[in-house]
């Protein structure tokens, strides 16, 4: 599927635009709005709020570890890959059965932080955003193999691109939405409202159309069997390494690093605007304007530079963006609260953002057999963020030592081996 997605590198600009235009390419743009809306929940708006709450820099950015939890997802991927829920699966299948109950305890957990208060009940904060997070990261495990087993190779890239947008467009909702909500209201109807999206999104669960998985050869399994137990948790990483021999540890080393640097920036982004001296509506503003329109237009062009000129020099050039563009925040740091600066940097924050992870998706489904869709895709995206969450809790720390310009310098210098690693295995790839 990698070669394929790379010889389609020689489709018209016109046929790349027709992609578009499909059902299932549409269908990801919902699914990509419920699986970025908890997201900044726990991450961004999470540490605005416990800010605002005059919650030390330090403890925000432990807070940062909560994300470990999309990083391990790999660990019960394979009990949502094989596993049914007892009369969910027999009702809705096996990948919108366990959809329905990731979005509904998500649902929940915002509710149950929003009756939290954070100056009085930290812990209990912190307790919430971990079930959130977990009922997140499985939402994501469900989606990935949904986008995958949904529709065939050539359309993975618009896939992914409106996966991005659907993504993106909850990430605005969740960020500035939410920001705009406590700056008029409270921190805890901001969350109440979000916990109404999250409900909203269950229906669209019921709405869609259940994919039809790989055929399995053999005869079946019985649950929790030996055999089972192999097929289901060893074999999809035995698969993965007789596909691509030694290479697959190098893919591997790229798939940890290449998200390092932007995710290493993410959680101080707020607390960082706001020690500036940009208030919560400005913020909130810059982003729903500037920070908006360059998201969609970064995971668009992803898209058509995935159909157009193949997933790894899209890769390439999305290494390079997301790691240079973090210049822009040193230069913020030391301009003040200016407010052209702000803009300039959401909007090329966002723009790369964008478009490196349209290829970086399609680059995953690229990499995955459809015989193991959800184990093989969480192996690879909870990678992804592993590294970059660990290194995100000592964020604050870092701060508080070197201060802003010296963190976003540091942020910078953490995607050089993405932009490396890129180049080595476009190299290896063409080779072949």
């Amino acid at each position: 599927m990698d070669n394929l997605l790379d010889k389609q590198s020689h489709r018209s600009w016109t046929g790349a635009l027709k992609l578009y235009t499909h059902r299932p390419v549409i269908t990801l743009l919902l699914l990509g709005f419920s699986a970025g809306l908890p997201y900044l929940l726990v991450f961004s708006t999470l540490s605005a709020w416990l800010r605002d709450a005059e919650v030390s820099r330090s403890a925000i950015g432990f807070f940062g570890w909560v994300g470990i939890t999309y990083s391990v997802k790999v660990l019960w991927a394979p009990v949502v890959d094989q596993l049914p829920l007892p009369f969910l699966t027999r009702w809705l299948g096996k990948r919108r059965s366990w959809l329905l109950l990731a979005q509904g305890v998500i649902a929940i957990g915002l509710l149950l932080m929003a009756a939290s208060d954070p100056e009085q009940h930290l812990v209990m904060v912190a307790l919430c955003a971990v079930l959130i997070a977990f009922a997140s990261a499985t939402q994501d495990i469900v989606i990935d193999a949904y986008r995958i087993e949904s529709a065939s190779e050539e359309y993975q890239g618009a896939m992914a691109a409106t996966y991005i947008l659907g993504y993106r467009l909850a990430l605005l909702v969740a960020g500035a939405g939410s920001l705009l909500i406590a700056d008029t209201s409270t921190w805890a109807t901001a969350y109440t409202s979000m916990a109404a999206l999250m409900f909203g999104a269950m229906l669209v669960s019921l709405a869609i159309a259940e994919p039809i998985p790989a055929a399995r050869t053999g005869k079946p399994l019985t649950l929790f069997s030996r055999e089972w137990l192999y097929e289901t948790v060893v074999a999809p990483f035995v698969d993965f390494f007789k596909r691509n021999g030694q290479f697959a540890l190098l893919i591997l080393a790229f798939i940890g690093l290449y998200r390092l640097s932007d995710i290493t920036m993410g959680i101080m982004a707020n607390p960082f605007y706001l020690d500036l001296g940009f208030s919560k509506t400005e913020i909130a503003s810059v982003s729903k304007l500037f920070g908006f329109i360059m998201t969609i237009v970064g995971g668009f062009v992803g898209g058509l530079c995935v159909a157009r000129y193949g997933v790894h020099r899209t890769l390439i050039a999305g290494a390079i963006l997301v790691a240079s563009t973090n210049l822009l925040f040193v230069q913020l740091a030391y301009t003040g609260p200016e407010l052209p600066w702000l803009i300039a940097a959401i909007s090329a924050d966002n723009l790369s953002g964008g478009l490196a992870a349209t290829g970086f998706i399609a680059y995953i489904a690229s990499l995955t057999n459809r015989a193991y869709t959800a184990t093989q895709s969480a192996l690879f995206s909870s990678l992804m963020t592993l590294p970059g969450k660990f290194q995100s809790g000592f964020s604050g720390v870092v701060v508080d030592h070197i201060g802003y310009a010296g963190f976003f310098g540091y942020a910078a210098i953490m995607g050089i081996p993405a932009v490396l690693l890129a180049i080595v295995v476009y190299k290896k790839r063409t080779r072949e």
